[in-house]
């Protein structure tokens, strides 16, 4: 066991000097692995943070309930147990008919108008502020209210909601399209450079085949060569980022003081910056694989 895993370092070591041999070479082959790489998962973290900052902005929707004129106390009490139980709804606030016509009285100006009137016209009310979920959700919660005995009216003002929702779905299918094509590129790279490696030491693999060399034995190098061109790559891409939103949040540090506010740009959390990592490996791996079935076959000893 001890022998096999040597025999496995050893290569490892050798695929990772040939990276560097010439350097200049390998140091931009990592490079634009590094930018390919990059550029989805940088608009992937600047979707991440622009989610939050609409948040922020937008806060969770309220939903307003007026209760029927008839609606008597039991009927407010027996209503509020139900909405303070219902799994959808995180907190709610209830609005007294009297306190509704003071509030309208000190927003509209119109106190005279408000005064004369001779009797209240507005109803009880619940405000509820539902649980963070998505759109449809929303007008779910809102119909099911709707159909409770002594409710009036159900207002949801869930336009916003629903323009977010669409243009969040926007973002992430672009950044999955530039990130499958670019990972194609990513192969189309390691594809290219490993099949170069496969040339160059054509004489090499010759010999070892008339020796007994089995396929697999010949393959790996160029696994591991490729595997671990496409780590550094996934590190440079790492590196990018973190590096532009660091230059990034400088400027925005003071555009957001501005307008009273403390954004900034998060960086790629533990499990995205190992996931980065991990797809990297992964498709420097596959290039070379592809690269090494395509071309391994062809070389015959002579």
């Amino acid at each position: 066991m001890n022998r096999i895993i040597a025999q496995h370092l050893g290569v490892l070591r050798a695929a990772t000097r040939r990276i560097f041999n010439p350097p200049l070479a390998g140091l931009l082959n990592i490079l634009v692995i590094g930018i390919a790489l990059s550029l989805p998962a940088g608009m992937y973290v600047l979707l991440q943070n622009a989610q939050g900052l609409v948040q922020q902005l937008s806060g969770t929707p309220q939903i307003s309930v007026f209760l029927s004129m008839d609606a008597k106390a039991d009927d407010i009490e027996k209503l509020r147990k139900q909405f303070a139980q219902h799994p959808a709804v995180d907190h709610l606030e209830f609005v007294p008919r009297d306190q509704a016509l003071q509030q309208l009285k000190q927003s509209t100006g119109l106190a005279d108008v408000i005064g004369g009137l001779e009797k209240n016209p507005l109803p009880d009310a619940f405000v509820i502020h539902p649980k963070p979920g998505n759109a449809q959700s929303l007008d779910t919660l809102r119909n099911e209210i709707a159909n409770l005995p002594k409710v009036e009216q159900v207002q949801l003002d869930s336009a916003w909601a629903y323009k977010l929702e669409a243009l969040l779905r926007f973002a992430t299918l672009a950044v999955l399209i530039l990130a499958s094509l670019l990972s194609l590129a990513l192969i189309a790279v390691t594809f290219n450079t490993i099949r170069l490696q496969i040339l160059t030491q054509r004489d090499e693999i010759e010999v070892a085949k008339l020796i007994g060399a089995s396929n697999g034995f010949i393959r790996r190098p160029f696994l591991y060569f490729g595997a671990m061109q496409g780590l550094l790559g996934g590190i440079a891409a790492y590196l990018i980022i973190t590096a532009s939103l660091a230059l990034l949040n400088r400027p925005l540090a003071t555009l957001s003081q501005l307008y009273a506010s403390q954004f900034t740009l998060h960086s790629l959390s533990a499990g995205d910056s190992l996931s980065l990592l991990l797809f990297s490996l992964y498709l420097g791996w596959l290039g070379a694989w592809l690269s090494v079935a395509r071309h391994l076959a062809q070389i015959e000893p002579r």
